[in-house]
Order: C-alpha cells, then structure tokens, then sequence
C-alpha cells in the first residue's frame, strides 16, 4: 500500500509598493514562504527579471531541493551499507533556458556532490549509491529534466 504525504505551504506577495500591478515596473516580486512552526524564507525572482538579488528565488530554491533530496538519499543509503560519512558538500548547478514566447525550462541539474568517508574501502561504493540516490529522489523523480551527478570523494587517512 503507497502511502501519501501533504506538504502545506504559504507564499505571500510583498512587492505592492502602492499601485499594485498596474505596469510591468510598478511591483516588487518580493515575496514570503511560510510554513507552520518554522523561519520564514524571504524571496524574490531572479534579478534577471527585475528581482531582489539578495534573496532567494524559485530557481535557486529548485535546484536546492534536489540537492537535498539526494543528500538524504545517499546519507540513508550509506548508513545501511555501512559506509561512514563523516562530511558531504554539494555545489550543484541548473541550468535553464528562456524560450522566445518568454517563458522557460530547465535543461538539466548537475549535483556535485563532494563526499569524506571514514574508510578507503568504503570509495568503490560510493557511485553505485549515488546512482541508486538519484533513483529515489522524491524531487528528482518528479522534474522532467535530467539530474545528473558528478560526485568526487576522498577518504580520511
């Protein structure tokens, strides 16, 4: 039996500096994510389409998410193998093309994830897990463009 998960969020528009949406350049696109019993993100569009580059936008928020998504995968993963993590950083990329009606899409997300282990055997795991990671990835099952991951790895001596 599947079972299902709710996830409740609020986004709240900021950006009315007075006249509302009257013209392209009248609003902010500052805006609030909420949810219940947690800090507020404070948001905006990209600064390429007249957002507030000192906060995060949709984008950005994206390509976290399958960041972290897979983190949590492969951390699991790892702990059922036996594998001993002890650091895990990731530095992914999206990369996104405008279409000339004006919208856009993601062509790809490149997770580079960079591992310590505990153990130099523990290393030749390391690419099978990462693979079967990105397999369970609630968020990158559900995007239609390609997660691709280069991970690197060292061992402590």
């Amino acid at each position: 039996m599947s079972k299902e998960h709710t996830y409740c969020v609020t986004v709240r528009w900021t950006g009315n500096t007075g006249s509302g949406t009257l013209n392209y350049r009248s609003y902010e696109r500052s805006h609030t994510i909420s949810v219940n019993n947690k800090p507020d993100i404070y948001a905006s569009s990209d600064p390429a389409f007249r957002g507030d580059k000192t906060k995060y936008n949709p984008e950005e928020l994206l390509v976290a998410s399958l960041s972290g998504c897979h983190m949590l995968w492969f951390l699991h993963l790892c702990a059922e193998a036996g594998v001993v993590v002890t650091e895990y950083t990731d530095t992914p990329t999206g990369i996104m093309k405008e279409t000339k009606e004006g919208g856009g899409r993601f062509d790809k997300v490149i997770l580079n994830p960079a591992v310590t282990v505990q153990n130099e055997q523990s290393m030749e795991l390391l690419d099978g897990i990462h693979k079967r990671a990105n397999e369970l990835c609630f968020i990158a099952n559900s995007v239609n463009f390609p997660v691709l991951h280069q991970a690197t790895a060292r061992y402590l001596k």
